[in-house]
């Protein structure tokens, strides 16, 4: 067993210009205890498993792995629409791991102590939002969104003070990368050329390496962003997601889904919905997360105008029309997905009002957004009193004629259905039934039974305890930031 433990660190962001980050080591907490260790993702990794879960020291901080350089990055962040000076405050960079196959990701201790970014906090975190992320970033890999991951949750021994005492933890997070439009914000504002420039080369190094040699290293890098969130927020739309906080800070270049704050699914199909607590205006919503994209994308472009042209009127007029096209973009992914979930090949003039019209019905009849399309797997009408309906019927025969056009077979059309359509999704309230119980009965059994279940979305052998929706008195009406 060696030092390192499989780790492989190649620090590139340690070498940065120092505006980007801030040295800082983990504090160490009182008695570190594992709570959970993601086996499968350490192997991924080539890590040293067995060695691994049995050492809660290495995941708090309290013993620094061989060749991390443990930093706070610093970022900016528009925050519901206003723009402040921002930093890792209680998140430590390790460094960046390289696998077997020189796959590169960050590894990262969120709640590891105060850096100086924490702006008065005390840079720790709650065991429940911390066993949050590890659930719902987990299923999200599972489902096929591109997302940072969960290595582990340990549990400090110390209590965090929020609005009353609670415990301790520290997830361990891993990321393509945690480069967001907030580190360009960041950097931007430093009025540094040269900086400017070292970020972008870094960004497409690590990103987009086919595009190191691009004339327009920033036109090049903006396009390709553009491209990634796009694809992102139609996984996103595709499972019901709401993210919550879709600030610029919690946007990332690689086009992973990061922060687990008050994200939640979405049961009844509506798209103003929102469970975030502190969303108090629906910025946020579920319908609203594909035009939030584009305008967090602006702020992504502005950051880049001196990079993409000399002339600024220029620069602009080029960017405007880039971030113009994202619509055009989204549009495409978004109805090519929603074939997908259909089981419609090909094209039809007639394919985004059919789409349409199922959608309407089901908000009109606050229809189940999982269960309703899952259920239309194999082409029967789903056995519920809701779909006799005859606005449900009508629609029903025009999808069966729409799928006579396909291009290929029945069954081909229902091997499409089940690989886009989860038969499970995180429910919120099971969610907060897990957490709850880890939290006060420290009892981890539900939490573990689903984490198994959310493993395998698109497997039709979940229990039905989770596949159904919430009763009345099981609804989740609000979800809240670890902070």
């Amino acid at each position: 067993m060696s030092a390192t433990f499989g780790f492989r660190f190649d620090n590139r962001y340690a070498q940065l210009p120092e505006p980007l980050f801030s040295l800082c080591p983990p504090q160490p907490v009182s008695q570190p205890e594992m709570v959970l260790f993601n086996a499968a993702l350490a192997e991924q990794m080539g890590l040293e498993t067995d060695a691994l879960r049995t050492r809660p020291d290495l995941f708090s901080g309290n013993t620094l792995i061989a060749g991390s350089e443990p930093l706070a990055q610093a970022y900016a962040g528009h925050q519901f629409g206003n723009l402040t000076m921002l930093g890792d405050g209680r998140a430590i960079l390790l460094g960046e791991h390289l696998d077997a196959t020189g796959n590169r990701m960050d590894v990262q201790l969120k709640g590891a102590g105060r850096t100086p970014f924490s702006r008065g906090g005390d840079g720790r975190a709650a065991l429940g939002p911390m066993l949050r992320e590890y659930l719902i970033s987990e299923s999200m890999h599972a489902l096929g969104v591109p997302t940072s991951r969960s290595l582990a949750v340990v549990g400090s021994g110390d209590p965090v003070y929020r609005e009353e005492a609670l415990p301790g933890a520290i997830l361990t997070r891993i990321a393509a990368s945690h480069l967001r439009v907030g580190t360009f914000q960041y950097a931007a504002a430093q009025q540094d050329a040269a900086l400017m420039d070292t970020l972008i080369q870094y960004t497409l190094a690590r990103h987009y390496p086919d595009q190191q040699n691009s004339d327009n290293p920033a036109l090049a890098l903006l396009d390709a962003v553009i491209e990634r969130q796009a694809s992102l927020i139609v996984q996103w739309m595709r499972v019901g997601f709401i993210h919550g906080v879709m600030n610029t800070d919690n946007v990332t270049l690689s086009g992973e889904t990061i922060d687990y704050g008050p994200c939640a699914f979405m049961d009844a199909y509506d798209p103003d919905t929102v469970f975030s607590s502190i969303d108090h205006q629906g910025r946020y919503a579920y319908g609203n997360q594909p035009t939030i994209t584009q305008w967090n994308l602006g702020r992504f472009a502005e950051t880049l105008l001196t990079r993409i042209n000399d002339n600024v009127d220029t620069a602009i007029e080029i960017a405007t029309d880039r971030i113009k096209g994202y619509s055009t973009l989204y549009d495409q992914k978004w109805l090519a997905m929603m074939r997908r979930k259909l089981g419609l090949f090909g094209e039809d003039v007639m394919d985004a009002t059919l789409i349409q019209d199922l959608l309407d019905w089901m908000q009109a009849n606050r229809a189940d957004f999982t269960n309703t399309f899952h259920a239309l797997i194999g082409g029967e009408v789903p056995d519920s009193d809701l779909c006799q309906q005859p606005a449900f019927l009508d629609w029903h025969t025009r999808w069966q004629a729409r799928l006579a056009r396909n291009s290929k077979p029945r069954e081909s059309s229902w091997c499409l259905m089940r690989n886009s359509n989860p038969a499970v999704i995180p429910r919120n309230h099971l969610v907060e039934q897990a957490l709850t119980a880890a939290t006060e009965q420290h009892d981890l059994g539900p939490a573990k039974a689903l984490l198994a279940v959310l493993g395998q979305p698109y497997s039709d052998d979940a229990p039905e305890q989770y596949r159904r929706p919430p009763e009345p008195q099981e609804r989740v009406c609000q979800t809240f930031c670890g902070t």
